[in-house]
């Protein structure tokens, strides 16, 4: 798989385009069926948060190779207008959008390793990486 696997986030229909590719991109890579929809779960996440607070972005996917373990990094990106208070989005039950307000903290749960960066006013980049087990 090339690095440049991704899905441009700017429709609602999107969103079950980038679920559809990152579990079909976790079965080649040898993901089991639980962290298949595990991966799938954590991509709808993602980009419903893109399709709905910063319009559009993009949710990139790359198979990572490291000391003998394979894994998945998914990455969401946007140039919305960013998050002004990170810790409060990290709170189960935190939500602006009537949702059940699993999203972020939710994701991180999913994900082996989970990094969230945001600037306000530029955007916002969520990296987890999910390892084979």
């Amino acid at each position: 798989m090339e690095p440049q696997s991704f899905v441009e986030i700017k429709e609602e229909w999107d969103i079950v385009g980038a679920r559809q590719m990152g579990r079909n991109i976790a079965k080649e890579a040898g993901f089991g069926t639980v962290d298949q929809a595990r991966i799938a779960t954590a991509i709808s996440e993602l980009a419903r948060n893109i399709y709905l607070y910063a319009g559009s972005g993009t949710i990139s996917y790359e198979i990572l190779e490291k000391m003998g373990r394979k894994g998945l990094i998914i990455t969401a990106t946007d140039s919305g207008p960013g998050i002004p208070d990170l810790s409060l989005v990290m709170e189960d039950g935190y939500t602006t959008s009537g949702g059940l307000g699993a999203g972020l903290p939710g994701v991180k749960r999913l994900s082996d390793e989970f990094d969230l960066r945001s600037e306000e006013g530029k955007g916002t980049t969520v990296q987890c990486i999910k390892w084979v087990r």
